[in-house]
């Protein structure tokens, strides 16, 4: 848990679920699969580690979640989260809404208990071009088979939340919030820009999850991204519009809140 930061109407705070270990082989390049093979062999180790974060935003109506952490179906070295909303006052019945950046396990598994709800009063916004496309059975069928969690997590999803899951779109979703479109990583991926005025945040999901590749060069990513081509050219628009509107950012694994800036021909980031 990182030290709580206003953003408009919200005091936002980072829970830290745990730690992915991607293997450095699941690394991927949209455009040049030769620089991909040169950057696996300089690699240091065989894992790129990332955290997996979510947030907490505590407003004048309650508490909400941006993401929701793997909950205890990821192994050990993830979801602390749920202990760490624990010790921070924050109880299953007080999170009131979960705003989810997409279908996928380290930010969508914690909203399930061992069985039924882990926030039994909570609504689920999901975005609903993921929703679409995680429901069409048609779909999963073409779809490799280490990509297919995010059809069974929308199956559930539905079946545990039933119309407490409300499928939003881009544009404003509550005071403050604001759904902005990001796909690539997946085909319905939003990120959440919130305060108002200069100072704001966007919460990108995962539009980052290895600086140490992305910043350089946008169209390095994993073999998790639905869309390689499409995840990079979301990188380098919201890079871009970071960098020119002076947003904070922060994300799924992404260390701290920092800001973009623009480093030779790619980005850096800038603790904020």
């Amino acid at each position: 848990m990182t030290e709580a930061r206003r953003f408009g109407p919200y005091e936002i705070t980072t829970f830290i679920d745990g730690v992915y270990r991607a293997p450095i082989e699941h690394l991927a390049h949209a455009t040049n699969a030769a620089v991909r093979d040169a950057a696996v062999a300089a690699w240091s180790g065989p894992t790129v580690d990332m955290d997996v974060n979510f947030f907490a935003l505590s407003g004048p109506d309650g508490i909400t979640l941006v993401d929701a952490g793997t909950g205890p179906f990821w192994g050990p070295e993830l979801g602390l989260g749920r202990a760490a909303l624990a010790a921070a006052g924050i109880e299953p019945g007080d999170v009131r809404r979960v705003l989810l950046t997409h279908l996928h396990g380290d930010h969508a598994l914690g909203l399930f208990g061992e069985a039924g709800r882990f926030f039994p009063d909570a609504d689920i916004f999901a975005p609903e071009p993921d929703l679409a496309f995680f429901s069409d059975a048609a779909v999963k069928e073409t779809v490799p088979s280490y990509r297919r969690g995010g059809f069974d997590i929308a199956a559930r999803l539905v079946a545990t939340y039933g119309d407490r899951v409300k499928p939003i779109s881009e544009g404003p979703v509550l005071r403050g919030i604001e759904a902005i479109s990001m796909p690539g990583h997946t085909p319905g991926h939003f990120g959440y820009l919130i305060g108002e005025g200069a100072e704001r945040l966007v919460l990108w999901g995962d539009l980052v999850h290895a600086p140490a590749f992305q910043l350089d060069d946008p169209d390095f990513c994993f073999v998790y991204d639905a869309d390689p081509a499409q995840g990079a050219a979301s990188r380098r628009s919201i890079f871009e519009r970071a960098h020119r509107e002076g947003w904070v950012a922060s994300g799924g694994h992404v260390s701290g809140f920092v800001r973009v800036e623009k480093a030779g021909k790619g980005w850096r980031f800038v603790a904020a």
